[in-house]
């Protein structure tokens, strides 16, 4: 054991010269390169499809957003057969474009993992990247392009009791922090945005006929599915599978078995994690079968 510890900290002592030389000669843009990603996506995804279905009715519309690190904007590219007009929030706005492989790579850039994607955004090119980064109304999108029945997939635990804590006791590591950084940016605004949906639709309840069409707010029927825990201790239990490098690296900044699983969450992109998340999102759109089953018969309405 003392060996595999010894060789872990000589190879972690060697990246990260290799990464000053590489620094010396040209700054990295992130810690994981997408190439992979981006090869993947123009292989499996056949996207001038899109145009036919927006054409023949099947798809009305798709959104795809992200965040410019250039203009400081969070952006929502839209693509509509329909004309929806665009639309313009505090620090939010969308641009209608024709959807490609590059919005996706954007829109998937998690802050100092991936790259940044250069996009077009009113004749100006400016680098995007995770399209949760100051998302504080991520159901907003499909709002606007006129949806009344949303179902909403979410990755994080919205709502319920709070975890024990106790269990984490002591000062919090690097990787605590970093994992309590990483949620605010990309799982809170959706739980706030769903508590704003059910205020607003409880309001206009209350409403005469006349009282709603006086007010361009309307009721949105919802359905959220998301996982009822946290998915920390999900994550901790396959730490293990990541490369070396990688759980070196999250090993020096205090990510174990026991802490820092929220920030593992964000770079586990490994077959065993995805299928356990797989089979929890099917354990749990099951146990609300009922709930589920209810809102499509809603939708054919």
């Amino acid at each position: 054991m003392g060996v595999l510890r010894s060789g872990a900290r000589w190879l972690s002592l060697l990246s990260f010269g290799w990464l000053l030389r590489k620094w010396h000669a040209q700054p990295p843009n992130s810690l994981l390169d997408n190439a992979p990603l981006a090869g993947l996506l123009h292989k499996m995804l056949d996207l001038p499809r899109l145009d036919h279905a927006l054409n023949s009715c099947v798809l009305d519309a798709l959104a795809v957003s992200a965040s410019s690190y250039t203009g400081g904007s969070h952006v929502t590219f839209y693509q509509s057969a329909r004309g929806v007009p665009s639309w313009h929030r505090a620090q939010r706005m969308s641009v209608e474009q024709q959807i490609g492989v590059d919005h996706l790579l954007a829109s998937a850039a998690i802050p100092l993992i991936f790259p940044a994607v250069p996009l077009y955004c009113n004749d100006r090119c400016e680098y995007f990247g995770d399209g949760s980064i100051r998302e504080v109304a991520p159901v907003s999108p499909a709002i606007h392009l006129g949806a009344t029945k949303i179902l909403v997939i979410g990755s994080g635990h919205v709502g319920g009791p709070q975890r024990n804590f106790s269990e984490y006791s002591g000062y919090p590591s690097l990787a605590q922090v970093a994992g309590h950084a990483m949620s605010s940016i990309f799982l809170d605004g959706l739980s706030v945005d769903l508590e704003r949906i059910m205020r607003i639709n409880g309001t206009l309840s209350l409403l005469t006929p006349e009282q709603r069409r006086q007010t361009p707010l309307r009721p949105i029927n919802l359905l959220a599915i998301t996982p009822p825990v946290p998915l920390d201790s999900l994550a901790s239990r396959h730490v293990g599978s990541l490369s070396l490098p990688i759980r070196t690296l999250l090993s020096a900044i205090g990510a174990t078995e026991r802490r820092g699983g929220s920030l593992a969450s964000y770079l586990l992109f490994e077959g065993s994690y995805a299928r356990s998340l797989i089979e929890l999102g099917q354990v749990d759109t099951l146990s609300r079968r009922d709930e589920v089953m209810r809102f499509l018969i809603l939708i054919r309405q």
